[in-house]
């Protein structure tokens, strides 16, 4: 039989999850083999697949970015290249980018109990070729959306429409929009990030919206962190702002849940000082649903709201009839004119990457798990994995779930366990979606995702705070999390006969 590669840790994913998993690991656990295997040809994840006019992240990069390394950049709302360059840099210096396999697709994994490890089956995406390797974890980091495609719906008479039609996530190098009429079709992060990005060359940009969002403005600077750097440094600066910036977040998100119909009045205010004056602000900013059911829109500097009061930019609310052949109509009679049409109509969510897995042979199904303090899931031994927060910055809950992982090794380690596999003690626990989310990209996968319960340690928690308390502090002895020893080791050289 062939000789098998064996490796202690494999991280699927090179964004920003994958590259932050890899660098807490690396510093908890300098000997230990690990890889990450990224199934497309660069590292960065969004950040390298994005590549829409004005992308950014709509999270200031002192929380979006990791904790341990201070975001330098004037703009805490950056674009998307800024970003990319910020992980890149961050992975080599700690040696990341040396332990990226690109073009390796994770296909299948599937865990043995007598062997007490996974067994990759890896596709090369560049060649075709199938390859297999072991593991005794799996680490999956590869974002919650598929990469290779996003989510049109169907719209009738589109093919009768003479111009490009473009989804953000395929954005062609070539288009030049240019003295164009341009229609966004959607109203969520990107299409109020298009918007802007466009008009400023584009004859015309028009965001058509089934149904508004609320959109805030925020500074995309963060002054403060500029005027504490000289007097206390870098690190100390980045700490600071940091924390008050979480602060702010969870203060928004927690005012916004309690006092909904407040929340609304003072977004609209802030809407209707920023819009023309006599501007239909409940017609296109005041949607029916309460603040935060779905994520807020941010807008760095209010640059939407200027696009439309310079006349540069519009909004139409209403449903599409069809396609013509020179734009959009609209149920209501309006016709849309345009050369340019982008669907930023959202993305296709697929959990774990589309991995098939699978324990002792029986295939999981990931609806019947249940999410163990939102890193692991019931029955599934030796498997974590990175989702970040839905209600402030994606990237604070990944470092803390990255942090309890390499203590949990510790841990393992201490008392020589190389198994742990979580177990509700309760199986008739209730349980629900694993996001409490209504955004249109969630609820359509919602029945393909893993449940949570109604109870620690299987709820998932959406506060910073608490999740301090339970990941960074919190014990890892639990009575539903089952450690055991098994007699299977890896031959000298990570060898095994496979």
């Amino acid at each position: 039989m062939p000789e098998v590669e064996h490796l202690d840790v494999v991280i699927v994913g090179a964004g920003l999850s994958g590259i932050g998993a890899a660098c807490y690991l690396r510093r908890s656990h300098p000997h230990r083999r690990y890889a990450i295997l990224e199934a497309r040809g660069a590292s960065g994840g969004t950040w390298d697949l994005f590549r829409y006019p004005g992308v950014r992240s709509d999270s200031d990069l002192h929380t979006f970015g990791y904790e341990f390394r201070p975001w330098r950049d004037e703009r805490s709302i950056a674009e998307g290249p800024a970003i990319l360059r910020y992980l890149r840099e961050t992975a080599a210096e700690h040696g990341i980018d040396r332990a990226v396999r690109y073009h390796h697709r994770v296909v299948a994994a599937s865990w043995s109990s007598p062997d007490a490890r996974w067994r990759l089956e890896v596709e090369r995406a560049d060649t075709g070729e199938r390859t297999a390797l072991t593991c005794t974890w799996l680490f999956c980091a590869g974002g919650y959306y598929r990469h290779d495609e996003g989510f049109t719906p169907r719209f009738e008479g589109r093919e009768r429409f003479r111009g490009p039609v473009v989804h953000p996530q395929e954005w062609p190098d070539d288009l030049d929009h240019a003295g164009k009429r341009v229609v966004v079709i959607g109203s969520g992060a990107t299409a109020v990030t298009v918007l802007p990005a466009m008009a400023g060359t584009a004859a015309h940009v028009t965001m058509l919206q089934r149904t508004p969002s609320y959109v805030l403005s925020v500074a995309s600077r963060a002054a403060l962190a500029a005027r504490l750097r000289p007097l206390i440094g870098e690190r100390r600066a980045h700490e600071t702002v940091r924390r008050l910036n979480i602060a702010r977040q969870r203060a928004l998100w927690r005012f916004c849940r309690r006092y909904p119909r407040a929340a609304r009045r003072f977004i609209r205010w802030t809407n209707v000082r920023q819009l023309p004056k006599g501007y239909p602000v409940d017609e296109h900013f005041n949607p029916p649903y309460d603040p935060w059911d779905q994520r807020l829109c941010f807008v760095p500097d209010g640059d939407l709201f200027r696009a439309i009061r310079a006349g540069t930019a519009s909004v139409a609310t209403g449903r599409i009839a069809t396609f013509t052949e020179t734009g959009v109509l609209l149920e209501s009679g309006q016709e849309l004119p345009a050369d340019i049409i982008v669907t930023a109509t959202g993305l296709n969510v697929r959990a774990f990457g589309g991995v098939a897995l699978s324990v002792d042979g029986a295939p999981v199904h990931l609806p019947d798990t249940v999410a163990y303090k939102g890193v692991m899931l019931s029955g599934v031994p030796n498997l974590a994995y990175a989702m970040g927060y839905t209600n402030s910055s994606w990237t604070l809950k990944v470092g803390l779930l990255c942090e309890y992982f390499c203590r949990l090794l510790s841990h393992m380690d201490e008392r020589g366990y190389n198994v742990c596999r979580p177990e509700p003690a309760d199986p008739g626990m209730p349980t629900r979606p694993l996001l409490d989310f209504d955004a249109g990209y969630i609820q359509r996968a919602i029945g393909e995702l893993p449940r949570q319960g109604d109870r620690a340690p299987w709820l998932t928690s959406t506060s910073y705070h608490a999740d301090v308390k339970l990941l960074r502090h919190g014990s890892i002895a639990d009575p539903e999390l089952h450690l055991s020893s098994s007699r299977a080791t890896v031959p000298a050289g990570g060898r095994a006969r496979g």
